[in-house]
């Protein structure tokens, strides 16, 4: 009964329960979530750490410096800009990422790399780390069978982005001509569904220079009025194997993954869940070297997709896929809560991969100072060495530069990067017009 005297003080009993648990503070994490968690915030803050330049650089820096210990270092593995299907520009990605609580954010769109400078400029501003990402089209073909499944493979790059950039360049490009091609067949085959689309439309929704997907073609039908969302565009239409579904020019699963390898990149297999055979993909890429599969998800991590990436030995990583075409079907940036013990094996294997991609650039650059071979230095978020007001022979050198975002003073201080540092002593670059010496520090 309401009226009933013990009825009317449980809840005053549950109160006091409730404000006791919450008095009672954060759970403490374990010795080894504690060296995992002192592992990743080092390598999350090298940046700032290392950085002594003012003005330019200093926004929120000092907070991020003096920040108190938060065992909830947000990493965003999984989004898309509008450079691909996304909704949004890098820049407005890298602003909804930071309001988010993301530490490092990866960019990864479809088949280019084209936003990453303007997402690592802007990142620079919110004391964020971007790593240059991309998320590869490829098809998977069974052995004995004659039929194909789409399989996207994600790709972590450091900060001077693939040790082979024309080679991944050449490769993604003949991709996006594909989606080009195959965008123009799914089109066809609506107006032979009599659903009337124009390549202009579609085109128009893409923007220019941007290699359209199913993404870009639903979002017409949408507009057409053919269908009443994207999902149900999908879900009629535009799904794998659907009446307009079409494939453009994707390479094997295989190939891009030991491609990836030679670029000096992370292979990642994307949302396995969405293949029909996801065990078999598996096991083949994993013999040609394929670093983890995505397991988490913003609801959590899944168990069959865990256990698969445990037989074969994998990195358990994750994403929220994030577009920005909003809708409650779609995760946010930074829901996706990667552990502190994933995250620390994360960068446990990519911090020396990542290592030797950037010595064997800077080793190139070293044995032949051109242009061409510096630009592979400054592409990816080190372009501000160039632009600043300070030559390199006031006391940074050109490779200290370079590896303040990604290692240690130990790791920069190696015998190899020592002695490309004393080969690039000897060389100047040409900045404005101005033979600038690079000296060692």
């Amino acid at each position: 009964m309401v009226g009933d005297g013990h009825v009317e003080k449980r809840p005053k009993d549950k109160k006091k329960r409730t404000k006791k648990k919450r008095g009672g503070g954060k759970k403490k994490m374990t010795a080894e979530q504690s060296l995992a968690f002192n592992s990743v915030t080092e390598w999350v803050y090298l940046d700032q750490s290392h950085s002594s330049s003012s003005s330019e650089d200093d926004f929120e820096v000092h907070q991020i410096l003096n920040r108190a210990v938060d065992n909830n270092v947000v990493f965003e593995l999984h989004s898309h800009s509008n450079f691909s299907d996304g909704y949004l520009s890098p820049s407005k990605l890298v602003e909804r990422a930071h309001c988010n609580g993301v530490k490092v954010l990866a960019l990864t769109d479809h088949d280019t790399m084209s936003g990453i400078p303007e997402a690592i400029e802007t990142a620079r501003r919110f004391g964020m780390k971007i790593i240059p990402g991309v998320e590869i089209s490829t098809i998977f073909c069974q052995r004995g069978s004659e039929s194909e499944e789409p399989v996207h493979i994600l790709a972590y790059y450091s900060s001077c982005g693939p040790s082979k950039y024309e080679e991944l360049e050449n490769f993604l490009a003949n991709i996006r001509d594909g989606r080009f091609l195959r965008a123009k067949d799914m089109i066809l085959k609506l107006n032979k569904l009599k659903l009337p689309l124009k390549w202009e439309h579609v085109a128009k929704i893409a923007g220019k220079g941007v290699a359209p997907g199913r993404l870009h073609v639903a979002r017409a039908m949408v507009e057409a009025g053919h269908v009443e969302n994207l999902k149900q565009a999908f879900a009629r239409y535009l799904y794998d194997g659907g009446p307009a579904y079409s494939t453009g020019s994707e390479p094997l699963a295989e190939v891009a993954v030991q491609l990836i390898h030679r670029t000096g990149g992370l292979a990642v297999l994307a949302h396995p869940w969405a293949l029909k055979n996801p065990a078999a993909i598996i096991r083949k890429l994993k013999d040609v070297g394929l670093h983890g599969l995505e397991v988490y998800r913003s609801d959590g991590k899944l168990v069959a997709y865990s256990d698969l990436a445990d037989t074969y030995d994998l990195l358990k990583l994750g994403g929220s896929d994030y577009h920005g075409r909003g809708g409650h079907g779609e995760s946010e940036l930074g829901s996706v809560k990667l552990p502190v013990l994933v995250l620390n094996d994360f960068l446990k294997v990519a911090r020396p991969i990542w290592c030797g991609a950037i010595k064997e650039i800077l080793e190139s650059y070293a044995d032949e100072p051109s242009d061409s071979n510096l630009s592979h230095i400054t592409r990816y978020g080190r372009g501000k060495v160039l632009k600043r007001n300070y030559p390199f022979n006031c006391g940074k050198g050109l490779v200290d530069e370079c590896l303040s975002l990604w290692l240690t003073n130990e790791e920069r201080q190696s015998a190899e990067f020592e002695a490309i540092k004393l080969k690039l002593s000897h060389v100047s670059i040409n900045q404005g017009g101005l033979n600038v010496p690079i000296e060692s520090v």
